[in-house]
């Protein structure tokens, strides 16, 4: 069955393809990239993930968001979810309201109790990154990328424009190795 969609395509991250790539079975595989192609093209946000495929997701639901609220600024087009053809929903405006603001409540309560699983989901991507770097280096890198905003609904690297985890880590890298013997220096004259 094909879904139509207005919208033509996006940017496939990198981040996109190591998440995936770190999951072990097809049906996770499988159930992710729906996931985000469904986000993508037609704006429906997953509700049936479960395990990995969920933690994976999660993982990249800021850049994921970041591209559809960017198409449809851009393009001053609503990506709305529908299922079926083109004719409307059943629900009057009204019920359509009271849903999108149950719905963002939900949201809302949902990115607080999920910080915990997209700062796990954020340790998991350094994993392939252990033989390049050390374990030090990424504790700190950890650290300071995984600190939550005032209102503990976001994470650092969330609120980054862009984000590539082996660019951001080449970075750190470069800047540890710049950074270092200064301070060591420091520390050894107090």
């Amino acid at each position: 069955m094909i879904k139509l969609t207005k919208r033509k395509g996006f940017n496939f991250f990198r981040s996109y393809y190591d998440v995936y790539n770190e999951l072990e079975t097809d049906k996770d595989k499988v159930a992710f990239i729906d996931a985000l192609l469904d986000r993508q093209f037609l704006g429906i946000k997953p509700t049936k993930l479960t395990g990995m495929a969920k933690f994976a997701y999660i993982s990249q639901t800021n850049s994921i968001d970041s591209q559809v609220k960017g198409y449809e600024d851009k393009t001053k087009t609503i990506l709305y979810p529908t299922q079926g053809g083109s004719v409307g929903g059943t629900d009057t405006p009204c019920q359509q309201v009271e849903v999108k603001e149950k719905v963002q409540v939900k949201e809302k309560i949902d990115s607080k109790a999920n910080l915990e699983i997209r700062t796990l989901a954020f340790k998991e991507t350094l994993i392939p990154f252990k033989q390049k770097y050390s374990i030090e280096m990424l504790k700190d890198f950890f650290g300071y990328w995984t600190e939550p905003n005032k209102s503990n609904t976001k994470l650092k690297f969330e609120l980054q424009q862009t984000w590539s985890i082996s660019r951001r880590l080449e970075t750190w890298a470069k800047n540890d190795k710049t950074f270092a013997p200064k301070q060591q220096i420091k520390q050894d004259r107090l």
